[in-house]
């Protein structure tokens, strides 16, 4: 096993001192498990960041969350009490003016100040319909006199409404411009128009200004 020439016995045993480490020789760059701080613990541990709710508050959301009804039954009876109560909104807001309640076309105060405009004068389009009828009894009759004078009658009215017409939409556009500046006029001129159409009377949302009555 070893070269004869040294004179070592192949019977020799040689024994090497084994070296152990102590607790002490422990590497410094060992892991040390450590309580985490307080500012690195999970968010669950962390703070709210907010004040805890009143008792009162709590209750109040929980009566405010939406409630869900058990069957489809209920369900349809809570849609039709809500779309009942919406309608009668809707309906009381048309009669008083009331602008939360109305609905989106008849909304902001370049569509109220188009409604006053039109209610606070007389307009020959809201007298269309009476003068129809007349004009078509008059037409249907034997007597060529009425009939002539039912084509001049048509004639007439219908110049009175595009010559008032132009007055008005010129009008309302010059008042605008003025009024509200900085605010969208869009379909405000046709949503006069089709006012005018209407008999004061039945007019919706209900005219709040006199005839007369500056706007």
């Amino acid at each position: 096993m070893f070269p004869a020439g040294l004179g070592i016995s192949p019977l020799t045993t040689y024994s090497f001192p084994v070296f152990r480490r102590s607790s002490q020789d422990a590497p410094a760059d060992a892991v040390t498990l450590e309580k985490p701080d307080a500012s690195e613990r999970p968010d669950a541990e962390a703070k709210k960041g907010r004040p805890t709710p009143k008792r009162s508050e709590a209750e109040a959301n929980r009566r405010g969350r939406a409630y869900v009804p058990k069957d489809r039954k209920e369900a349809a009876k809570d849609a039709r009490v809500r779309e009942r109560t919406a309608r009668e909104k809707a309906r009381a807001a048309l009669i008083t003016g009331d602008e939360a309640g109305l609905p989106p076309r008849d909304k902001g105060p370049v569509r109220r100040f188009a409604r006053d405009y039109v209610d606070s004068r007389m307009t020959a389009a809201e007298w269309f319909l009476p003068f129809a009828v007349v004009i078509l009894l008059l037409s249907v009759t034997r007597n060529s006199g009425l009939k002539f004078l039912s084509l001049v009658l048509w004639v007439v009215i219908i110049l009175l409404m595009v010559v008032h017409s132009f007055v008005l939409v010129f009008g309302l556009r010059k008042q605008l411009r003025l009024r509200f500046p900085d605010k969208s006029q869009k379909g405000a001129v046709a949503y006069m128009l089709i006012r005018t159409l209407q008999m004061r009377r039945l007019r919706l949302p209900k005219p709040q200004v006199k005839r007369g009555q500056k706007p």
